[in-house]
């Protein structure tokens, strides 16, 4: 996908500096991947996984990982590079695009961070506190009670221990339940007492952020369309390869959003219409968290809240360059 509108390097440097970066941020099929692109296109760039889905080499079509054109068109980092075996964390994430984004300046091209995963946009901005990892085996007991007891009950537990954690999360958040209630009995810290610690691991430079947030009818859409187009294109097989694997159900992989509802479908205890309709609602519920995220987490520079079109970057590059 090459656009008219291409700027120079020196044009480049002198709108975000040695060192800037983008970070284009949005709710699920807000159109990130179309903006990334012709940004891209736009000062040589190159596009770096900021979603915790789409890391994982397992799921291309229900995570909605580029394709291959799409790979094809910029260059792509970060995508599918763990097994779903793995278990993907902010930490690994962090230094995994820390080396990227070296090679990436290292080889004269800007760093184009996109995704919809709020605790990863914030990391590679602000750093992280180093929080100690959980032993598996703690890790798996406190899994079972959560499992045992349900979310409400959970939560209410870890109310008693980390009252600040458990307040900001909901009672279906399991894979943050369960970290943050690890954490508190592995150190006898709450995470959100680490997290006062100085943070560490952000880039190096300037972050100019682009949040796309379109009309919530017109994500509400996208979402209900973009569904129906994964299974055309082969979700359902995908699906039963990873449930094929036997994984740990606590997996993140394994709580992708369709994959319980697909997984119910082919196991005869759901049609596919009621896993449709079940999937598109949580990934509409999703969204509506995304943008609550980002309205009140992203220090959003740049807003898109309408279809893509090259005249929002000329007026981006306009802004940066102080140009009519």
């Amino acid at each position: 996908m090459r656009h008219a509108f291409n700027l120079s390097p020196d044009q480049i440097k002198e709108a975000i500096g040695d060192e800037g970066y983008f970070v284009i941020a949005g709710p699920t099929a807000s159109g990130k991947s179309a903006l990334a692109l012709a940004l891209a296109n736009a000062v040589s760039g190159t596009i770096v996984n900021a979603d915790s889905m789409q890391i994982y080499a397992d799921l291309r079509v229900i995570t909605a990982r580029p394709s291959e054109a799409d790979e094809a068109a910029a260059p792509h980092s970060l995508y599918g590079v763990m097994d779903g075996a793995e278990r993907a964390s902010v930490a690994r994430w962090l230094e995994m695009v820390a080396t990227e984004v070296a090679a990436i300046r290292a080889a004269g091209r800007v760093p184009i961070l996109t995704g919809g995963t709020g605790m990863y946009v914030n990391a590679a901005m602000q750093g992280i506190a180093s929080i100690p990892d959980v032993p598996a085996d703690l890790h798996a007991n406190i899994s079972a009670r959560l499992k045992k007891i349900g979310g409400a009950a959970f939560r209410a537990e870890l109310m008693d221990l980390d009252p600040v954690t458990a307040t900001r999360l909901f009672d279906g958040d399991s894979q943050r339940l369960v970290r943050a209630m690890g954490v508190v009995q592995a150190t006898g810290r709450s995470i959100s007492d680490w997290q006062q610690d100085p943070h560490q691991g952000m880039l190096s430079g300037t972050a100019v952020t682009i949040g796309v947030l379109p009309p919530r009818e017109v994500l509400y859409e996208r979402i209900n369309a973009r569904f129906d187009a994964m299974i055309a294109d082969g979700a359902l097989d995908e699906v039963a390869a990873l449930g094929a694997r036997q994984l740990d159900p606590g997996l993140p992989v394994m709580k992708a959003l369709g994959v319980r509802e697909l997984l119910a479908y082919q196991a005869g205890t759901m049609r596919l219409d009621e896993a449709g309709t079940l999937a598109k609602r949580d990934s509409r519920h999703y969204a509506k968290r995304q943008m609550t995220w980002l309205r009140n987490n992203f220090n959003t520079r740049f807003v898109l809240n309408e279809k893509f079109s090259e005249s929002f970057l000329k007026n981006i590059f306009s802004h940066l360059l102080k140009t009519d």
